[in-house]
């Protein structure tokens, strides 16, 4: 009996050892885990932002990673969400390097109603949390999570209607000269087109012309727009409305004065 017991207790203290060495290298394998970032880059498409965010990870440890994931929430200022992503890389052997991309979508058509113009209009910060979450030899689970500030550039930024000028057609018609301008602060190319329409005071349409934009990413548009209104309406507003591959929006009400 006496040695059953000893055997025991061997087995116990060998299997503590067992476990203490298995805690301390997944540790350190941890610790030799090396992720690294790519230039970020973005495209346009189906009324949606995206940006790719290549990364490698180096794993230097001892055990293979299971079930890395990389996840990202964006919000804006107010704490509307604006995108929520994920990524995960099922295996990565000790002693390998793996390459992926992580793909954070900002879908202008499927965002709050009242997020979308703080977006077009308005140069904010937007509040960036991550969370990095994996497995060590199947059995440890590690991660870090945090958060941090996204500059974001609006592309519509200083939308102005100039100062109309007009001048006489024929007897029952001018023609309305229409400064339109706006800088386009984003990281993305406003390809498509942008539609005026002239209304009076009780809202009705006097006049409506459509321009081409190709707005690269920080550069400025600035046209002058010209429309044929009838002599007897005055003009009281301009409404604009944009139809672009990034995102489709409008009326934009300027009152005229």
């Amino acid at each position: 009996m006496r040695q059953a017991i000893r055997a025991l207790s061997w087995a116990i203290y060998i299997f503590w050892i067992i476990l203490l060495f298995f805690a301390l290298t997944a540790i350190y394998s941890v610790f030799q885990f090396a992720p690294g970032f790519g230039e970020p880059y973005t495209n346009v498409s189906d009324e949606s932002l995206t940006v790719s965010l290549p990364f490698y990870i180096n794993n230097g440890g001892l055990y293979d990673i299971s079930n890395l994931q990389l996840a990202t929430h964006i919000r804006d200022d107010q704490g509307s969400a604006i995108s929520n992503s994920s990524t995960l890389v099922p295996h990565i052997p000790r002693g390998s390097n793996v390459s992926a991309t992580h793909t954070m979508s900002i879908d202008f058509g499927q965002m709050p109603a009242d997020a979308l113009p703080r977006l077009l209009f308005n140069d904010n910060a937007l509040d960036v949390e991550f969370a990095l979450r994996l497995n060590c030899a199947s059995a440890v689970p590690w991660g870090i999570s945090g958060n941090f500030s996204m500059p974001w550039g609006a592309p519509l930024s200083n939308l102005i209607i100039g100062a109309i000028s007009l001048r006489p057609l024929n007897t029952t018609h001018f023609t309305a000269a229409v400064p339109v301008s706006f800088e386009n602060h984003s990281p993305m190319t406003l390809d498509g087109t942008m539609r005026l329409e002239l209304a009076d005071s009780y809202g009705r349409t006097l006049s409506y012309g459509t321009s081409i934009l190709d707005v690269l990413s920080e550069s400025n548009y600035s046209s002058v727009l010209e429309l044929v209104v009838p002599a007897s309406g005055a003009i009281r507003e301009a409404r604009l409305f944009f139809d672009t591959s990034a995102f489709n929006y409008g009326p934009v009400v300027i009152p005229v004065v």
